[in-house]
């Protein structure tokens, strides 16, 4: 029995949830985890359900049945495979901290992904790449030629049929039409703690400041740069001993660990965008559980 998940959003009425359990038992599914949440502000309900089908559905028989349910409320539902593994395209540029740690964790099955490529503006982490049977992009950007090169870039995301792309510290800034066509199917790393110290280095700023905490923020990707609704957040302590260049290496740690934490939501179907802000449920038991530990 695969492991099934449904994830709803709508506006918030009653019933909602005896209407999603019933059918769900109806169709022989047994539920194993269930998260919600009633948004008074926005008066939007948001769920998500893991289950089992112990009767055999399929993904396409509970999509075709569950319409009838999903109609009287006006939702948006999805049915998917919580096994399956997601193809995504990372992009990089000078920084492969990221990218290392997102190829290691997808070897070793630690996130449900598929890397089917990876795109950059420069060399640097080609050898790496191509060393796991990964394709490698070397798309140059410059202000002359960025509807060409963001052209091929969506090229390779079309060919290779990838669901997400992540900016694993892509060091170029996405046009809004890019944007809007990838709308909630981008994540990024800030090398920092948003809102504060955007910019170039905000660990020059930071540490100029004398901050006691720096950290990083994962967020999608909208046309408003470094906006977007955040996903993830995390920081590490600092103290007045630290230098500069600590900063620098505590702050990649901390990159790496929040993009792949934003990531692991993302493609568990964890996160719900609410306007400019996220709903993000806990992780269903056993979800990180690694196919192997090296």
């Amino acid at each position: 029995m695969s492991k099934l998940a449904l994830r709803v959003t709508c506006s918030s009425t009653r019933g909602i949830v005896a209407a999603i359990s019933s059918f769900l038992a109806g169709q022989g599914c047994n539920i194993t985890d269930s998260s919600q949440f009633d948004d008074a502000h926005t008066g939007r309900f948001f769920m998500r359900v893991s289950f089992r089908s112990e009767e055999g559905k399929t993904l396409k028989d509970l999509r075709e049945a569950f319409a009838a349910v999903a109609r009287p409320f006006d939702m948006e539902a999805e049915f998917f495979d919580e096994e399956a593994r997601r193809k995504v395209i990372v992009m990089v540029s000078r920084f492969g901290h990221c990218l290392n740690d997102l190829l290691y964790r997808s070897k070793i099955g630690a996130l449900p992904i598929e890397i089917v490529a990876v795109i950059s503006n420069h060399m640097d982490y080609q050898k790496v790449v191509v060393n796991q049977d990964i394709p490698y992009y070397c798309i140059r950007v410059t202000k002359e030629n960025k509807p060409q090169a963001e052209a091929e870039q969506m090229r390779v995301v079309r060919e290779t049929g990838a669901e997400l792309i992540v900016l694993a510290r892509y060091m170029q800034v996405l046009s809004d039409e890019m944007c809007r066509e990838m709308s909630g199917r981008i994540i990024n790393i800030h090398h920092s703690f948003l809102p504060s110290f955007k910019g170039a280095n905000p660990y020059k700023q930071a540490f100029e400041r004398g901050v006691k905490l720096i950290g990083a923020t994962s967020h999608y990707v909208t046309a408003d740069l470094d906006e977007g609704p955040i996903i993830e957040q995390d920081i590490v302590r600092i103290t007045h001993a630290q230098s500069g260049e600590d900063y620098v290496s505590l702050g990649r740690d901390v990159e790496a660990s929040v993009l792949s934490r934003a990531i692991h939501a993302h493609v568990h179907g964890r996160v719900f965008i609410n306007g400019e802000k996220t709903v993000v449920f806990p992780a269903s038991p056993g979800s990180y559980a690694s196919e192997r530990m090296g």
